[in-house]
C-alpha cells in the first residue's frame, strides 16, 4: 500500500493531455496542486492519413485486399508518452520529486512504463490505470487515494 506523501507528485495522462500535480498535505486529506499542464494538438486518424487504404491482389481471381493503413492518431499518443518520459527523467535528475504516482489510460500507462527512466521508475510509488484527464481535482484527489490503499 503506497501512501500519498506531502510532495508527491501525480502524472494524469491520457494521449493527448496531461496534468502534473503535486500533493501538498498527507495521504489521509490529499490536496493536489497544478505544477504543469501540457496538450498536444491530435487530430483524429481519418484527418491525418493521406490516402485511402491500399489493396493487393489475393488469391482468387478478381479478389483484392486492404491493407492496414499507418495510424497517425496512435502514433502521435505513443509520441506524446514518450515526450512526457522525458520530462519526467528531467525533472527527476533536477530533484524535483521525490515520488510519484502515474495515473493513465491502461495503453498510455503501458507506453510510459516502457519509455522511464530507470531514475524515474525508482520514485514510482504507485500506478492507476484509468483516465482522469477531464475529472475535476477534488474527485481525482479521492481517486487516486481509494486506489493507492487498495
Amino acid at each position: 500500500m503506497a501512501e500519498l506523501k506531502n510532495g508527491t507528485w501525480v502524472l494524469i495522462a491520457d494521449g493527448e493531455k496531461a496534468l502534473f500535480l503535486e500533493n501538498l498535505t498527507d495521504g489521509e486529506d490529499p490536496h493536489l496542486q497544478v505544477v504543469r499542464k501540457e496538450e498536444q494538438e491530435n487530430p483524429p486518424h481519418r484527418e491525418q492519413a493521406a490516402n485511402r487504404p491500399g489493396r493487393m491482389p489475393d488469391v482468387g481471381q478478381g479478389q483484392r485486399s486492404a491493407l492496414a493503413d499507418t495510424d497517425f492518431h496512435e502514433l502521435e499518443k505513443e509520441r506524446f508518452a514518450g515526450d512526457l518520459a522525458d520530462m519526467l527523467y528531467k525533472w527527476a535528475h533536477k530533484g524535483r520529486f521525490k515520488h510519484l504516482v502515474l495515473v493513465a489510460a491502461p495503453n498510455i500507462l503501458g507506453e510510459l512504463r516502457s519509455q522511464i527512466h530507470s531514475e524515474v521508475s525508482d520514485k514510482v510509488i504507485g500506478e492507476v490505470a484509468k483516465t482522469l484527464t477531464n475529472h475535476p481535482i477534488n474527485e481525482i484527489e479521492d481517486i487516486v487515494k481509494k486506489e493507492l490503499a487498495a
